[in-house]
């Protein structure tokens, strides 16, 4: 079978190996896991990949993914991250769970619940510093007692955000602060939180310190079961698999040619005046990939290839030490932002390989406002 170019080579057994890990490492501490499938588009063979490693919720932020992974018979819990009031219908439909800061929201969720016969399970969440999305800590216990009237709506966890829109690390004080607001919230409403969700792929460096775990037990987890590091310092996680996706990409030309533009320099397809270094005369590469189909500063080059830039088509490569030929095929790691790109790009064939299982399929992202049939 002659398999598509772009395409990434996902491997579901390192998937699958880093969630096991994972799992067993977080397990120790008492902390169970929600798989983050936002980055890979909700993709089910993924997703189920993460739960044969041991995760018990499949997390996404795209109500789009949540319907796909239902549609395809996703077995675990499936948790809306990211929460709008005119989904309210659809969230209701097709997540167990949603994250939530806004009573206007969780009203209409409670509205639809009725409607369909639900009890919607929601958690709140707290803003501890990273000023992304979260109720603010003075107004938690309020909110929540606000959000315990509503009659189709059960609070079954707190949970908060950190290192993705500020970037501020978890650490003792902000993790001590969520557990405090949990007991606050429990003893002063007298409810039983199940959940006290305290982060993401960050939380590694924290959980792995030795400090006190207080009420958390559990965590949102995508980049390090995908990629095989933790996203304080993008350092690797001792024994888990980095090398999970592949993007390939073909060799549309390979020449001798001036590393320095000649001509006058004005600005480039996206309005920036590039700046060249004079090399000399050098072997040039140029792959069929280009920004329409990733993230192109997030790609790894292999081989000795050096990335000297990239137009909307075009990956443009400094192959003087790799004499690479038309129609070869050139590999490169992907890092957070690379993935998510390329995973949602309907241009880059997905390709499972491992073991007996070898399959390449086109992904087209699920239409907004796609319904369960």
């Amino acid at each position: 079978m002659k398999l598509c170019l772009p395409r990434i080579e996902i491997s579901l057994s390192k998937i699958q190996e880093n969630a096991r890990i994972l799992c067993e490492f977080y397990g120790k501490k008492g902390i169970s896991l929600m798989g983050v499938s936002k980055a890979v588009l909700g993709e089910p063979a993924i997703a189920r990949a993460m739960i044969a490693g041991g995760v018990q919720f499949i997390a996404d932020s795209r109500i789009e993914n949540i319907q796909k992974m239902r549609r395809s018979g996703i077995s675990a819990r499936l948790v809306l991250l990211r929460t709008a009031p005119s989904q309210a219908e659809s969230i209701v439909k097709s997540a167990d769970i949603s994250l939530n800061t806004e009573l206007k929201t969780l009203e209409m969720l409670s509205y639809h619940a009725k409607a369909q016969g639900k009890i919607h399970q929601v958690i709140v969440m707290v803003e501890l510093g990273d000023l992304r999305e979260g109720v603010l800590p003075c107004d938690l216990v309020a909110f929540v007692r606000k959000t315990l009237t509503l009659s189709h709506i059960q609070v079954i966890g707190i949970g908060c955000n950190l290192a993705c829109y500020g970037g501020v690390r978890p650490d003792r004080r902000n993790m001590g602060m969520l557990s405090k607001l949990v007991n606050m919230v429990q003893n002063e409403l007298g409810v039983a939180l199940a959940i006290v969700s305290g982060g993401n792929s960050a939380n590694y460096e924290w959980a792995n310190s030795g400090q006190a775990i207080g009420e958390i037990n559990n965590l949102r987890i995508g980049e390090s079961i995908l990629l095989g590091c933790e996203t304080v310092g993008r350092q690797a996680i001792l024994g888990l698999h980095a090398n999970t996706f592949q993007l390939v990409a073909e060799v549309i030309e390979s020449k001798q040619k001036a590393s320095l533009p000649y001509g006058e320099i004005c600005q480039d397809a996206f309005g920036d005046i590039p700046k060249f270094k004079d090399r000399g005369i050098r072997q040039r590469s140029i792959v069929a990939l280009g920004r329409q189909d990733v993230l192109t500063a997030g790609l790894k080059s292999e081989r000795r290839l050096e990335i000297l830039g990239s137009s909307s088509d075009h990956v443009i490569l400094d192959s003087e030490n790799c004499h690479l030929q038309i129609g070869d095929e050139v590999n490169f790691g992907l890092d957070y932002g690379g993935l998510l790109s390329a995973m949602t790009s309907p241009f880059v064939g997905k390709e499972f390989v491992g073991g007996e299982h070898r399959e390449t399929v086109r992904t087209n992202p699920t239409p907004v406002g796609a319904e369960l049939n």
